[in-house]
């Protein structure tokens, strides 16, 4: 196995990346450095109530720990970004401290920019009303900073993007104007921290769904649009990384999560989500359903789906998967790299039909697909494929 250093600090894109087991304990002098005061907490109520977590956080922040907002939902309902800024008034925070996983950081990303946006929630319903899709949030003079610290692993940290729920996909009107999108360059947190001995309190039931949403963007970066001799290298050792490290973490060996980290630190670096995730956003909008989870039972069925159309760059997505394609035919090495999927999904438990979600109806299926059609994420597909709606359903009902 290739070596991973035991700590690294890492500038990018005027992000401070900083990786370490116990790091979590360097936060407030962070913050001091920073010249942040009052540091809110935004959590959900499970990561609230999780003490072998928060306590190192508090322990962490010292007595730059003006209060806690733990009111995120992984709906990412924009109702609970206006609740968290309520709280921040409260206590006149200068800085979030997004703990958890992606929805509580997207909330806390939006919550930076939302109040100097200038809309209230009554404008947003309002918009969804409309004709034409909601402005995305963009702050004005005033944002307040972000710091994440992630546990799980769904790769929402290196971002500007993200969206809040805005009205429910029962209610009109339907489809992506129900999204209210983050469009701020200033919204990316200005530091994450990311420590293995954190994501080791989190349920291995949320890590895993969590895990699968973060491997796929690695595989997505190396077949989606506009690839790079960079994106490929960080993309590549990520997978290999993470395709090694996730079938050991419920084992409670620390190398594990070790180099699982690392390897989604890598697999976010200018990621490009896609199809898989198109797939994943028709899912979690219509159902409550935990996106990673959708992604493990449909990931092997999208990539048969890419494959017949298009070459996926499947060679590389070998190599990164500890494939080696040489002597195997096109057809051989695209089912070695679902074969590889496969066995990291397996290795984390996961379920394999979309049957035993309890939520889901195969009914719903025609529905679903118009929801992945209009997903901004259906646009960055692979060059050359071009999915119907009926493809679409189809690959649903093969994953049925």
């Amino acid at each position: 196995m290739i070596p991973i250093p035991d700590s690294f600090d890492y500038g990018h894109c005027g992000v401070d990346l900083v990786y370490g087991r116990d790091s979590i304990a360097d936060l407030g002098e962070s913050l001091e450095e920073r010249g942040l005061e009052r540091a809110l907490v935004v959590c959900g109520s499970n990561v609230g109530a999780n003490e072998e977590l928060m306590g190192p956080v508090r322990d962490g922040l010292g007595e730059r720990l003006a209060g806690v907002f733990d009111g995120t939902k992984p709906s990412k309902d924009a109702r609970d970004a206006f609740d968290g800024l309520e709280r921040a008034r409260k206590v006149d925070a200068d800085v979030f401290v997004a703990v958890g996983g992606g929805s509580s950081i997207d909330v806390a990303r939006a919550m930076g920019v939302l109040e100097s946006d200038g809309r209230s929630m009554d404008d947003l319903l309002a918009e969804a009303k409309g004709d034409d899709d909601i402005t995305p949030i963009r702050g004005g003079e005033d944002v307040t900073p972000l710091v994440a610290v992630p546990t799980t692993f769904a790769g929402a940290d290196v971002s500007s993007g993200g969206s809040l729920l805005v009205a429910g996909v029962d209610e009109p009107p339907t489809g992506e104007v129900n999204r209210l999108g983050i469009d701020d360059p200033r919204s990316p947190p200005v530091e994450i921290r990311y420590d293995p001995a954190l994501f080791e309190t989190t349920p291995m039931g949320a890590l895993a769904g969590s895990a699968m949403n973060g491997f796929d963007k690695g595989i997505e970066t190396i077949y989606g649009e506009g690839p790079t001799a960079i994106t490929d290298g960080t993309a590549v050792h990520g997978l290999s990384l993470l395709a090694e490290a996730l079938p050991r973490l419920d084992d409670g060996d620390p190398d594990a999560m070790d180099r699982a980290v690392a390897g989604i630190i890598l697999v976010q670096f200018e990621r490009s989500t896609n199809i898989v995730h198109a797939f994943g956003h028709g899912f979690s909008r219509r159902y409550p359903v935990q996106q990673g989870v959708v992604h493990a039972i449909l990931v092997p069925h999208v990539l048969r789906y890419v494959f017949e159309h298009v070459d996926g760059r499947r060679d590389l997505l070998a190599r990164g998967l500890g494939v080696d394609p040489e002597g195997l035919s096109a057809e051989e090495t695209a089912e070695a790299v679902v074969d590889a999927v496969i066995e990291v999904r397996d290795g984390l438990g996961l379920p394999t039909r979309l049957r035993d979600l309890d939520p889901v109806h195969r009914s719903d299926a025609p529905a679903i697909a118009e929801f992945i059609m209009g997903d901004a994420a259906l646009a960055r597909s692979p060059p050359g494929l071009d999915p119907t709606a009926e493809e679409i359903e189809a690959v649903i009902h093969d994953a049925w």
